[in-house]
């Protein structure tokens, strides 16, 4: 009997490094799997998960999609009574390399940090590539924003003084850049907290620069290889010349956006071409003064967030990186 043909290996070299549990997951339900980026292109292909293995949502008090302009939100209440000046509120912007994900995606990370940092959480569902390439994605972030911070009190019961973004690999990105268009805004934004997890920093990375070691170091990686970070890159930004801008990049921010950015807790993940590019921008916050918390999760590739259901690691490291992720919002919100 033929074996079925193997497309996603996992690298002898790689092994020892990788958790044993995301190997034994890969191994039965990915290597035998096509990578999206060498299929011919279908929007379709966004019907299925972007990420096996996740959890449940939990239960939350009230789920509700909100229409914007462009794009819309969906907005997790917890259970209870608000505080007397409102819920504080997160605004999370889903993974999947600005090209796939939908209203559904990261569910069960938006309920979690609903129920652990007791917040309204606000999950954007931006603009995809290549059908709305950049800057679409960073105008529906911005409009999120806005809406939030104008309407949330009167639609949503929040307290528009107590506003936290984040955001995972893609929407990583976005959540840093609108730290900074907050600050650069006619009538400015406080934005409280930025919760970062394996974020998309420099849109000009390759392998062939010495800037971020890791790009190098985890070429041969698993699930994000260069090849498909850059293919998620030319879906979203087909023009080179738009990647160093730092609505793109936002490690090209303004030096005065910098000082004027809010705490950050970046989670990264040590098997990751994108590890060194949220350590850099972590420690460029750190020397503007800004308060920075950086964990790396030690043999974990790069989708880990999206993955704390399936694998047995609720235990360990990747249900702990939502447990740090929770635990964080909620300190920065003074619910801990």
């Amino acid at each position: 009997m033929a074996q079925p043909t193997i497309y996603q290996p996992i690298p002898p070299e790689l092994a020892p490094r990788l958790l044993d549990e995301y190997a034994a997951f890969h191994n039965k339900h990915l290597a035998h799997t096509v990578p999206v980026h060498e299929l011919p292109w279908d929007p379709a292909i966004r019907n299925t998960p972007a990420v096996l293995g996740s959890s449940e949502p939990l239960k939350v008090g009230a789920v509700k999609d909100y229409p914007l302009s462009k794009c819309s939100v969906r907005v997790f209440t917890p259970e209870g009574k608000p505080p007397e000046d409102g819920w504080p509120v997160f605004i999370f912007f889903h993974g999947g390399g600005w090209t796939l994900g939908t209203i559904n995606t990261e569910n069960a990370f938006s309920t979690n940090m609903c129920t652990r940092a007791r917040s309204v959480v606000v999950s954007v569902d931006y603009r995809l590539g290549p059908e709305e390439p950049y800057p679409a994605a960073v105008e529906d972030a911005v409009e999120a924003l806005r809406w939030v911070y104008t309407r949330g009190k009167t639609e949503l019961g929040i307290d528009p003084s107590r506003i936290a973004v984040g955001g995972s690999s893609s929407g990583g990105n976005l959540a840093a850049i609108i730290t900074h268009k907050a600050a650069l805004s006619e009538s400015p934004i406080p934005i409280v907290f930025q919760l970062l997890v394996v974020p998309v920093i420099d849109n000009t990375a390759s392998t062939t620069d010495g800037r971020y070691r890791s790009w190098q170091e985890n070429a041969d990686t698993v699930s994000l290889l260069p090849k498909k970070m850059l293919w998620f890159r030319n879906n979203y930004s087909p023009n080179p010349e738009d990647w160093s801008k730092w609505d793109s990049s936002p490690i090209f921010a303004p030096e005065e956006t910098f000082r004027k950015a809010p705490p950050a807790w970046i989670g990264v993940a040590e098997l990751d071409i994108l590890r060194d590019e949220g350590i850099a921008y972590g420690e460029k916050l750190r020397k503007a003064g800004v308060p920075v918390e950086i964990k790396v999760y030690k043999g974990a590739p790069h989708p880990i967030m999206a993955m704390d259901g399936e694998l047995r690691l609720r235990h360990i490291r990747i249900f702990q990186l939502v447990s740090d992720a929770g635990t964080a919002l909620a300190k920065a919100f003074g619910n801990a």
